[in-house]
């Protein structure tokens, strides 16, 4: 049961635009169809930052399981998919929240569950801190918020992700082989499992011009990076740090400090699963994760 599932092609989805005049590519899926079921709150799912990465490729398959019950909102970050891909200035993690609660604004969404991988999840760390009356709960897989701990120094921590960009994207080029090569080595476990069909919309949205020039770009393009050291301790929603045992990143002991700098962190650590866990056990995130956002969520939200 545990295996991969194939997201298979995406569907049109919607381009939304936001109260700042940012405009987003969003899927929305699913929706509780049982009216003497249990209220759920809708999940906005936020994908990771690797070249190619986008709502669906990230979190497509995982995703039509979480909409069997619950209304689910796949959003393509800004400066990814079909997003637009504006300059960021200021804080990066700031800036990007406050585009992300003006989407919210868009879409007629009050208190949202985030649930977030890499990139995605640092952005919603900001959000939850900055902007608290919009996120019941969060889960966070693969974040790296804060630049001190175990296996996050300076300047190395910050910098593997941008060396492993400027490899994809130099050279002759992006390539299926080095999509895949990139995959196998920092996202999954098994590289056995990785969907080819996913392997190519990763490569075929890296060749997306506005990627492309993005990565030609300095990061001046991405906002000034920031630490979100003093954000952790004014996120208030409970918060549930899912993390692969064999994250090609950051082991465990990095989200295990992360969860008791928030008030209400917990972890949950998944064997067999890198980066990725979401795509590579999607039937085991869907447990642990509709789990969380149905009991302990609910529990934070009544104190």
């Amino acid at each position: 049961m545990n295996v991969p599932l194939d997201a298979g092609a995406p569907p049109d989805g919607e381009m939304v635009t936001a109260r700042d005049g940012q405009r987003y590519h969003v899927i929305t899926l699913g929706g509780s169809t049982d009216p003497s079921g249990p209220a759920r709150s809708s999940a906005v799912f936020l994908h990771g930052g690797g070249p190619g990465c986008s709502a669906w490729t990230d979190f497509g398959a995982v995703a039509r399981l979480f909409a069997q019950d619950r209304t689910c909102h796949l959003v393509d970050l800004l400066q990814y998919g079909a997003s637009d891909k504006p300059v960021i200035s200021g804080p990066r993690w700031s800036w990007l929240a406050r585009s992300m609660v003006s989407l919210f604004d868009a879409l007629g969404l009050g208190r949202v569950d985030l649930v977030c991988n890499s990139w995605g999840g640092t952005i919603a760390i900001a959000l939850a801190a900055e902007h608290p009356q919009r996120v019941r709960s969060m889960v966070i897989t693969g974040s790296m918020p804060v630049f001190h701990g175990p296996l996050a120094p300076l300047p190395e921590g910050g910098r593997r992700g941008r060396n492993e960009r400027d490899a994809y994207f130099g050279g002759e080029g992006p390539t299926l082989d080095k999509m895949r090569d990139l995959m196998a080595r920092l996202e999954w476990y098994d590289a056995g499992l990785i969907p080819e069909s996913t392997v190519e919309l990763r490569y075929r949205q890296s060749l997306d011009p506005g990627e492309m020039d993005l990565a030609a770009q300095s990061d001046d393009r991405r906002g000034e990076w920031q630490d979100l050291d003093g954000h952790l301790g004014d996120i208030a929603c409970p918060v549930l740090f899912c993390w692969g045992m064999n994250d090609a990143f950051l082991t465990p002991d990095y989200p295990m400090m992360l969860a008791r700098m928030v008030p209400r962190g917990q972890l949950y650590v998944m064997d067999r699963a890198s980066h990725h866990l979401q795509e590579e056990r999607p039937w085991d995130y869907y447990s642990v994760v509709s789990g969380f956002l149905d009991s302990d969520a609910d529990l934070g939200a009544s104190k």
